[in-house]
């Protein structure tokens, strides 16, 4: 716990990320973010590099190096395990092993997106991680969380304080203005084809 700022941050680096990753992985999921991914990439152009904010086994960035085959992708993740089963997919730019509250961004990318990270991090961190997800970005910022007009804690696996719900993305635009909202969707997790977690996406670009 001493080497991270948080309880959440050594909870994701330890024992549960590790279980995390072994139940996430398969072709199914690989097919729901290529679906995904289309229709948010259908709304912006130019894209030659990308950095995603905690990537675990790297299953989003599967999806966009098939969707965008020349872009540079780069990953940020904590947990050790994910860290190796993405670099044995040799599709990465750079990976950065390291808590996102630890990350220090060394150059802009076109798009910078994050996917069911912020419900896991600690509220008190959030204006560090929002400041660091649009320093890091030259245009395109993508929030995909599960949504809550307000801020709310729910139970996760028989744990509390390591899921919270609230609008991520509404912040980032009351906290930045001249981020403009692009586009928005919602994954249903019951979809017949491409189910994808109940999550709320929102594409924003820097103006």
């Amino acid at each position: 716990m001493s080497q991270y700022k948080t309880e959440q941050e050594a909870f994701w680096a330890g024992d549960f990320g590790n279980e995390y990753i072994d139940r996430n992985q398969g072709a199914e999921l690989v097919a729901a973010n290529l679906s995904l991914f289309a229709k948010i990439l259908a709304r912006t152009r130019g894209i030659s590099n990308v950095l995603e904010f905690g990537s675990n086994r790297g299953l989003n960035l599967v999806a966009l190096n098939q969707l965008l085959p020349g872009a540079d992708l780069s990953a940020i993740e904590i947990n050790g395990k994910a860290v190796a089963e993405l670099e044995k997919l040799g599709i990465t730019d750079k990976v950065y092993h390291t808590s996102i509250l630890d990350f220090t961004p060394d150059y802009q990318r076109d798009f910078v997106f994050i996917k069911g990270v912020m419900i896991h991090l600690n509220p008190d961190v959030l204006p560090q991680a929002y400041d660091l997800i649009y320093k890091s970005s030259k245009r395109y910022i993508l929030v995909m969380e599960y949504y809550n007009p307000t801020p709310v804690e729910i139970p996760y696996r028989g744990h509390s304080g390591k899921l919270f719900k609230r609008d991520f993305a509404g912040e980032m635009l009351d906290r930045f203005p001249d981020l403009q909202l692009l586009d928005y969707g919602f994954c249903y997790d019951r979809d017949y084809v491409f189910p994808n977690g109940d999550g709320t996406w929102f594409l924003m670009e820097k103006r």
